[in-house]
């Protein structure tokens, strides 16, 4: 559903490379998670794959097209995207920021409401209590909801979500993650999630795919990567989720 083929980024004409020669795929329904240190190239990448960022070279395609040869306007109105600054317009009404792409495109409206009703139900935010209210009047668990609900407005078949959850609370944080991971496998949905936690990593995605210096230095699934690192920096973002686990373990068996 997703390739990138030696592709590079540099912001200074070459002299240095914020992506570096990045080969990946995503197949049809994966959740796959980039993760990094700030600066390692994982949001540059995940960006050229909805054109927010053009590549200096190399072929980024989604559904098999090259994203170069797209109207890139019409090409992010097709992938939803879901960031933690989560950006509602704030004059419109929660149903009005879900409807706004459906509303772009042509839409019916009876459409557009019915699609809205949808996916307020299904990220737990009834559209009778909700769909009316201003994004002041949500909490930050719920104006992320409406962040989620709005990728999905037009049918998107691929989300990019760059640090969704990063900015809540802990029980937040973990039910978003839970609703997320079950939306992402009842819609079939094709997902490329950047975060900078490997236990969030290890717990989201089907795969993980760990960058350093604009390269990837290690992709497998969660089981891979916990039980073989195979490169240094690996082994030591892998010491959190160890310590951690290890600490509730001592913690519990006191």
């Amino acid at each position: 559903m997703i390739s990138m083929s030696h592709v590079y980024k540099s912001w200074d004409s070459g002299a240095t490379w914020a992506v570096d020669d990045v080969n990946f795929e995503v197949g049809r329904g994966e959740l796959v998670v980039l993760i990094g240190e700030s600066g390692s190239g994982k949001t540059t990448t995940l960006k050229m794959i909805n054109c927010l960022i053009e590549p200096t070279k190399g072929i980024v395609k989604v559904g098999g097209e090259d994203v170069s040869a797209s109207d890139p306007v019409q090409l992010r109105r097709r992938i939803g995207y879901v960031f933690q600054g989560i950006g509602l317009f704030p004059h419109m009404s929660v149903a009005q920021n879900i409807g706004i792409v459906p509303s772009l495109l042509g839409w019916p409206t009876e459409e557009i409401e019915a699609r809205v009703v949808e996916l307020l139900d299904r990220v737990g935010l009834p559209a009778d209590e909700y769909g009316g209210r201003a994004p002041s009047a949500l909490s930050g668990g719920q104006l992320q909801r409406v962040g989620v609900a709005r990728a999905l407005a037009a049918r998107q078949e691929v989300v990019l979500m760059d640090e969704p959850f990063g900015a809540l609370d802990p029980v937040t944080r973990d039910r978003l993650q839970s609703a997320y991971r079950a939306i992402h496998v009842e819609l079939g949905l094709t997902t490329v999630m950047v975060t900078h936690d490997m236990t969030e990593a290890l717990t989201m995605g089907e795969r993980v795919a760990v960058m350093k210096d604009g390269k990837i230095v290690r992709d497998g699934s969660p089981k891979e990567i916990y039980a073989d690192p195979g490169h240094p920096y690996v082994a030591e973002l892998m010491e959190t989720p160890r310590r951690q686990a290890e600490l509730v373990e001592s913690l519990v068996s006191r």
